[in-house]
């Protein structure tokens, strides 16, 4: 079993129309299912506070993008955090825009082809978001475009090395550490990445990995 997991994992996706349709319905399908696809996240877990530490410092007026947001609720801290700043929820699925406060930027929208301008924003970030792109390396080049120069993107995702522990859409991808950093650092000055667990008194398991760089 364990083979096969790695067989499945190191295969390259192809997004065809129909996968792409397929991921959008899954994605506005779950907008219902609260337990799973919760809107809002205790700020004291250690990747809401990851994300805040690692796009900061940032000033009024300066726009942060939220790229897979979900109903949210990581847009919603990193707005009480920065409140001067303008916070950009963009997802692939309307019905979990709709479940987003207001007051952020709500706007729908692929990773894959981001609407926005180059050097848009401040700051970026990505919470197991970018395991559902399936195009990854087109993924990261379109968030580090939309990133002015000197701007920082956190993303925060499932290691490869622990492949199979949960159950996953057919499309879905976890990434090695060095996998991320390659190409993260075509297009930015500095990358690193470090294990991230949910508490701050547990100790990181290596299921979760937070990348960040700065561009």
């Amino acid at each position: 079993m364990r083979f096969f997991g790695r067989f499945f994992q190191n295969r390259k996706p192809q997004l065809t129309p129909d996968l792409a349709a397929e991921i959008r319905r899954s994605f506005e399908q779950a907008a219902a299912d609260e337990e799973h696809f919760p809107s809002s996240i205790d700020p004291r877990i250690l990747h809401v506070r990851a994300v805040i530490e690692g796009v900061g410092p940032i000033g009024a007026g300066a726009r942060v993008l939220d790229a897979g947001c979900g109903k949210g609720r990581f847009a919603v801290h990193v707005a009480n955090a920065y409140p001067g700043a303008l916070v950009v929820a963009l997802d692939l699925a309307c019905a979990m825009l709709r479940c987003a406060p207001p007051h952020l930027g709500r706007v729908a929208g692929s990773m894959l082809e981001l609407p926005f301008p180059d050097s848009s924003f401040d700051a970026a970030y990505a919470t197991e978001s970018l395991e559902h792109a399936v195009d990854i390396e087109r993924a990261v080049g379109e968030l580090c475009r939309v990133l002015k120069p000197g701007g920082r993107l956190v993303i925060i995702d499932k290691n490869a090395r622990h492949w199979g522990r949960l159950e996953t859409p057919p499309w879905e991808k976890w990434f090695r550490e060095e996998e991320l950093l390659r190409l993260l650092r075509r297009h930015c000055r500095s990358a690193a990445c470090r294990p991230i667990s949910y508490w701050e008194d547990v100790a990181p398991d290596g299921l979760f990995l937070c990348w960040i760089a700065v561009k």
